[in-house]
């Protein structure tokens, strides 16, 4: 069957990825969103299963957010803001969409960079301080604002 009620596979199609956006850009920061972000974010969906699948070595180290956080406000926070939410040269990282990615999708993302966009390559930063990194992103939350506003 191609039609449903009169309208064609592509035009179903077509409304059900409008409803689909609608729906992600309902997750997304309280603040205004430029469209830039939302190309940011899809950088997730790129990353490799094999490197999705990764579990945080240092998921159970009680010293790994702090060390994460240190991390952070020298590499990060010039660009995505002092907690994560967000500055003019980049997105948040509070968002839902970066916060249920796995700790194996973020870890990819900071060690390839989004070149096109301004993020930095961090592959030659070691190893273990990219996942305290990570550790540091799981351990943010949503972001306050967009919890308290829906």
């Amino acid at each position: 069957m191609t039609t449903l009620h009169g309208l064609g596979i592509s035009s179903i199609a077509l409304m059900i990825f409008a409803a689909t956006l609608t729906r992600a850009q309902e997750n997304l920061p309280a603040q205004p969103t430029k469209e830039r972000d939302l190309e940011y974010y899809a950088e997730l969906a790129k990353a490799p299963e094999k490197a999705r699948a990764l579990k945080n070595p240092l998921e159970s180290d009680p010293d790994a957010v702090a060390a994460g956080r240190k991390l952070f406000e020298g590499h990060c926070a010039e660009c995505h803001g002092n907690t994560a939410e967000g500055g003019k040269n980049a997105p948040s990282l509070r968002v839902p969409a970066v916060q249920e990615a796995t700790p194996g999708t973020l870890f990819w993302v900071l060690t390839n960079g989004v070149v096109r966009r301004g993020m930095p390559v961090w592959s030659k930063l070691p190893e273990p301080q990219r996942w305290q990194i990570v550790s540091y992103l799981k351990s943010l939350g949503p972001s306050q604002t967009n919890s308290s506003e829906k």
